[in-house]
């Protein structure tokens, strides 16, 4: 056995105590004449080693096991979108181009439940809507008929937590699935696929080439025709808020003979079957709508080739066009100075003037990705759904979310940093970054929350295996330099006061264990003993990792160092998670590439800061692909044999342009052994997935059976943010 095996919690709880040097060089001795250690094995410097750990041998001789347990986990802002598909009426021009509020006549086509958007009309010349709902725990496909109570489900590919922008011509659907995994690490998992509707059709197709990326397809009124916004069979270049990717378009009948009509843009729109629109960012920094033309025999670009439409000084995305041409509108999402909602306004292609339409019905909410009826009549978006307004009116605090694992239940938090209970019972939670309440409780089941703590500064949550009433977090601003006064803090309450008859606890403290003056402190990780914390300190002016006892904290006992450093180097080192066992610490670092702060990956070390080594998940050592990866907020299984953690290796899996903020829109959760191995993708949306702590198969049981009635949850709905990085101020 090798040194760098595992310890057990009670030698993990020996850190600090002395070492009788003589003792454990005879005891190296045996083990190396035994056989169970080689040569050129450390031993641990500070940590005692009174037994072989025999119920934990090495990963490698381990047979393979399928993780198991309760993933809980945040997506940023999806929870309070509250979407419904909606449509206007388009109203004829008017001398003033402002139409009637009265005469756009609203109509709601989904059902208030969950989150429903990019939405089509089916080409039936009904008010039937095909939409993307997250209903089901994952982005899936939908029908919504008039006068239907409940949307039937549309051919979708199986297994697939990813769907989008559903489009139905002459009786197929084609849309956006991210089943098929890629042969390499950092190409998105988007293509289009399509299926027949009814009969003995359903059989799921793959319209995009093998190793090509397409997103947002647009179909031509009479189905023949394919537009995608495209990355081609190029490697995802870390682009997540303006895609570099180009307008391919092909015959439906024969997809592997593409033209690239425009060498940057996204979103596509057909007008008529000679011409697409669609935007991209112009030289002069506003996003504007772009025209081409196309030969009907080649499906190239004619004429003098691409050209803006709408003009500079505003932002417009998202184009919609009559799918039968003819018209003289088009439809496009539209930022203005003057105005902080995402609003649909009417461009005239004859007079080159807008006219709003949105703005007169709900002039305080967002309206996203307009697309026309067939005949051009009515015009539709998603948005908010409105206070009052029948459906899912609350944000639940907890939500099942589609496992591709079997042997995993995943629930999707409302709130940041979970961490269970010492006998995952419970679940504490940060809220926002920059709210209160600063620390709540929720029973595991998501049936009721408690506010432990109002103080809207504290992040990050480790819960005490063995003190039921303790929590741990990080006292001060988040996102801040090394220097920052940040704190790591015991939060202290009283459980038997979470009753169903309160919802808040009465007397929580909350005590400072780092000094003031030390920097930023924060993400600190509990020993399974519950007698130790590992944080990440900025103190030295670089991020590494310490140790300080959780009761004491910086406090000195007997002139002893109360502070022991774990890691040292001019880089950073964060986010630590020690493992149920005792035996490592997992943490992020990128002192792989010091001067690169947008490279983490996942490093292992013992308590005692022995046997140090990186985890190479996307690539082996010294390859391309290891040294992209963004990894972060790593913690481990249950039973301390594998890794869940949040990465960059999937790419970008829509528009982010076309949605509401995402911070790392290709942020998604996966799992893989100690050593690398076995790498297995939990999340595929176009969210930010993170901040996971995985729990045994016990917590979270029951949450299922409130989908029966209404959830526990929490107002308002209806509050997020366009993306921040989409400004005015060109």
């Amino acid at each position: 056995m090798d040194l760098g095996a595992r310890m057990t919690s009670a030698e993990t709880c020996k850190l600090g105590a002395s070492v009788d040097g003589a003792k454990l060089r005879v005891q190296i001795l045996k083990w190396f004449h035994q056989g169970r250690i080689s040569r050129g094995s450390r031993a641990p410097s500070v940590v005692s080693i009174t037994q072989t750990n025999k119920e934990h041998p090495p990963v490698a001789s381990q047979a393979p096991m399928e993780p198991t347990g309760t993933i809980v986990f945040a997506s940023f802002g999806v929870s309070r979108f509250g979407f419904d598909v909606f449509s206007v009426a388009v109203p004829p021009a008017a001398p003033d181009d402002v139409p009637d509020a009265k005469m756009l006549d609203e109509r709601r086509h989904t059902d208030g439940v969950s989150v429903n958007f990019n939405a089509q009309f089916a080409d039936d010349a009904s008010d039937a809507v095909a939409f993307v709902s997250e209903r089901t725990g994952a982005a899936s496909l939908f029908l919504s008929r008039p006068g239907s109570e409940r949307p039937e489900p549309l051919p979708a590919a199986e297994g697939s937590l990813f769907h989008d922008r559903p489009t139905v011509r002459g009786g197929r659907v084609y849309f956006v699935s991210a089943h098929e995994k890629p042969d390499r690490p950092f190409r998105s998992w988007a293509a289009v696929h399509a299926a027949g509707l009814g009969g003995e059709g359903g059989a799921v197709e793959r319209v995009t080439p093998r190793g090509v990326v397409d997103m947002s397809p647009a179909v031509s009124a009479s189905g023949e025709l394919v537009a995608v916004a495209s990355y081609g069979d190029r490697p995802w270049a870390f682009d997540f808020r303006v895609l570099e990717t180009e307008i391919a378009v092909f015959r439906a009948a024969d997809p592997a003979r593409r033209v690239v009509v425009a060498g940057r843009g996204g979103w596509p729109t057909w007008h008529g079957e000679r011409t697409l629109f669609f935007h991209r960012v112009a030289d002069d920094g506003w996003w504007s709508v772009f025209r081409v033309d196309l030969s009907p025999d080649t499906l190239e670009p004619t004429g003098d080739g691409e050209r803006r439409v709408t003009p500079p000084g505003l932002h417009c995305f998202t184009p919609a066009a009559a799918g039968r041409g003819g018209g003289r509108w088009i439809a496009v999402a539209t930022r203005r100075k003057d105005r902080a909602q995402r609003h649909i306004e009417l461009f005239d292609l004859e007079t080159e003037r807008f006219s709003p339409l949105t703005e007169l019905l709900n002039p305080d909410l967002h309206h996203y990705n307009p697309f026309f009826s067939p005949s051009g009549g009515r015009l539709g978006y998603h948005r908010f759904r409105g206070a009052g307004a029948t459906g899912d009116s609350v944000v639940p605090y907890l939500q099942p979310v589609r496992s591709p694992v079997r042997s995993i239940r995943m629930l999707r938090v409302n709130g940041t940093f979970p961490s269970f209970s010492p006998d995952a019972s419970h679940i504490a939670v940060n809220g926002d970054f920059f709210a209160t309440p600063g620390v709540m409780v929720l029973r595991s089941d998501g049936t009721r929350r408690w506010t432990i703590s109002k103080e809207p500064s504290l992040f990050f949550t480790t819960w005490s295996p063995t003190e039921r009433g303790v929590v741990f977090t990080s006292a001060g601003p988040i996102f801040e330099t090394p220097k920052a006064t940040v704190r790591i803090a015991r939060v202290e309450f009283d459980p038997s006061e979470l009753t169903d008859d309160r919802k808040e606890v009465s007397a929580a403290t909350v005590r400072a264990l780092t000094r003031p003056e030390a920097g930023n402190d924060a993400f600190p990780a509990v020993s399974p003993c519950g007698r130790w914390l590992v944080f990440r300190s900025g103190r030295t002016g670089h991020k590494n990792l310490y140790v300080i006892d959780t009761a004491r904290g910086e406090e000195e006992e007997g002139g002893g160092a109360a502070v022991r450093r774990l890691t040292e180097g001019e880089w950073i080192d964060t986010m630590p998670s020690w493992s149920p066992d005792g035996s490592l610490i997992a943490f992020s670092s990128n002192r792989h590439d010091p001067a690169n702060p947008a490279v983490f990956s996942i490093y292992l070390v013992r308590p005692d800061g022995s046997r140090l080594r990186r985890v190479y998940v996307a690539g082996p050592e010294g390859s391309a692909e290891a040294d992209k990866e963004r990894i972060n907020h790593v913690c481990f299984s249950p039973d301390s044999r594998w890794l869940l953690f949040t990465a960059n290796l999937g790419g970008v899996m829509a528009e982010p342009v076309s949605g509401p903020n995402q911070f790392q829109p290709y942020g998604d959760l996966y799992v893989c052994r100690l050593d690398g191995s076995g790498l297995q993708r939990l999340t595929c949306n176009a969210y930010e997935n993170g901040t996971p702590a995985w729990g045994p198969s016990s917590a979270g049981l029951g949450v299922e059976a409130m989908s029966l009635g209404a959830p526990a949850g929490e107002d308002p709905m209806g509050q997020f943010d366009e993306p921040l990085w989409l400004t005015c101020d060109v």
